[in-house]
């Protein structure tokens, strides 16, 4: 008897700043997953709660949200799984999380809690370094609270140069490199624009890597590093998704090192308990080993959990340089749910 093929939503779009990235990573995924084994779907989320379908015939058809199906050519669709690629609001702080969690739909990222603690990036760095995790020293200023820390605080704790961005929000929005106390009050206010909380952190000096790890019932897979070399003060918005990078992989790393990194991002994994595809960001400095030798310091800078699928993503390049295919790694992460 022939399989039935499932029907797969690629669910994007959102209400943050993101909303135009998250459109592109569908379209990556759309072109990566077998649809030989899949009926697939891309569902967009817009602001006011307007969600719709795009249909094979180029129309869209509403979203009924008491169960994710729609109407097509008059017969009912009723989606098996979600393949969440929202980056920012609703479905990368947890909250799309339980509403499918509440209709009983499988989905493909990490659950509730997962997803708001890594969206929060304060909280991930003080939970992670509960752990042993390395982190950057940070400090958090509250809207409408800002009094409470004070520009000779920051330069005194954090010190300059320091990175100054929203605690809650991705792709590099609302990130400002502050290289004096004077800049910090702008920083802040445009950091605001994109949350209610603020990250300042220490600015650490060294080489940026980023590390793509999936793991299913059967295996775990442990992507080859990306070295990530940008002119710009940082990697922001325009190196990540326009190009302005260069992207070494694998990473020009000692095999040591190499072999750390993969070590801390599956422990990282598990800790949190993630699901489905994460990308972790390290920067590497030097620092005194317990021997007075100078060693690499891994210093975790950030935990994606529906990284980036365009076509000038990591995930995709580290999946290559792996020599595994996406449309098999998307397969596994999908059946996964069902196995």
């Amino acid at each position: 008897m022939k399989k039935q093929k499932r029907t797969i939503a690629i669910v994007c779009g959102g209400d943050s700043s993101e909303h135009d990235v998250s459109l592109r990573s569908a379209q990556g995924i759309y072109s990566f997953i077998d649809k030989d084994l899949y009926h697939v779907y891309i569902v967009e989320i817009g602001s006011n709660m307007d969600w719709q379908a795009h249909l094979n015939d180029g129309t869209t058809a509403k979203i009924d949200r008491n169960d994710f199906s729609f109407m097509e050519n008059g017969k009912l669709v009723q989606p098996d799984f979600a393949y969440i690629t929202i980056h920012g609001t609703p479905g990368e702080n947890g909250i799309l999380q339980g509403y499918f969690e509440l209709i009983h739909l499988p989905y493909s990222t990490s659950g509730v809690l997962v997803e708001a603690m890594t969206f929060d990036k304060f909280i991930l760095n003080q939970y992670l370094r509960s752990f042993g995790v390395s982190v950057a020293d940070s400090l958090l200023i509250r809207k409408g609270y800002e009094q409470l820390v004070s520009d000779e605080e920051v330069e005194k704790r954090i010190g300059m140069p320091c990175f100054v961005k929203p605690a809650a929000d991705g792709s590099s929005f609302g990130v400002t490199k502050v290289n004096n106390v004077d800049q910090l009050p702008p920083a802040v206010r445009k950091a605001m624009l994109e949350s209610n909380e603020v990250m300042v952190e220490a600015y650490l000096k060294g080489t940026e890597i980023t590390c793509g790890c999936y793991k299913t019932k059967k295996k775990s897979v442990v992507l080859p590093i990306t070295e990530v070399v940008t002119n710009n003060e940082f990697f922001d918005y325009d190196a990540k998704y326009n190009g302005q990078v260069e992207e070494i992989t694998p990473a020009r790393l000692s095999e040591e090192t190499a072999q750390r990194v993969h070590e801390i991002t599956s422990h990282i994994y598990d800790i949190l308990h993630c699901n489905g595809i994460i990308r972790i960001d390290y920067i590497i400095t030097r620092g005194l080993g317990k021997d007075g030798e100078e060693v690499d310091k891994i210093n975790m800078l950030e935990v994606n959990t529906t990284p980036g699928m365009t076509a000038t993503s990591f995930i995709p390049q580290q999946v290559k340089a792996a020599g595994l295919d996406m449309k098999d790694v998307l397969t596994d992460i999908i059946e996964n749910k069902f196995n």
